[in-house]
């Protein structure tokens, strides 16, 4: 499971892709329009910030926004910033790779060749799902719930 900074930064950055146009945000407006308590909301946008994900501007006019556009930020990236590899074990994975002391023989181990299937699935997900994408299933998943209200009357 990913951890409630993890959700946090999702739903901020969530919130940003939806604004971009709009230029910088400030932390008090997201925090408050996401229901993220804001002296964590700092933290993470602070993390963010110094990963390159997003960029900060002070003074009037100042807050947060995207480094970069929506459509070439993904869920995996962001993700890997805040929680580290997806691999669920160490022998599986591609930047933090160890050895499992208990492991006679990696290679031939069915846990490991699982375990790298369910990396190898989670990152094709994660790192083909950008913010853009997210905001696009988020508008079909509205316009699917505002049609069915609709026959609903």
């Amino acid at each position: 499971m990913i951890s409630k900074k993890t959700k946090y930064a999702l739903k901020a950055l969530i919130y940003l892709a939806r604004e971009y146009d709009r230029g910088p945000i400030l932390i008090a407006d997201m925090a408050r329009d996401e229901r993220i308590p804001k002296k964590f909301l700092e933290l993470i946008l602070l993390a963010l910030k110094n990963a390159g994900v997003l960029q900060s501007k002070k003074g009037k006019g100042g807050g947060y926004s995207l480094a970069r556009p929506p459509r070439e930020i993904s869920m995996g990236r962001v993700i890997r910033v805040l929680e580290g590899p997806l691999a669920p074990v160490p022998c599986v994975s591609e930047t933090a790779y160890a050895r499992c002391e208990e492991c006679d023989d990696e290679w031939s181990c069915g846990i490991r060749l699982v375990m790298k299937d369910v990396r190898d699935a989670m990152a094709q997900i994660l790192d083909n799902a950008t913010l853009a994408d997210v905001l696009e299933r988020i508008e079909q998943e509205k316009q699917k719930s505002d049609g069915a209200l609709f026959y609903a009357i």
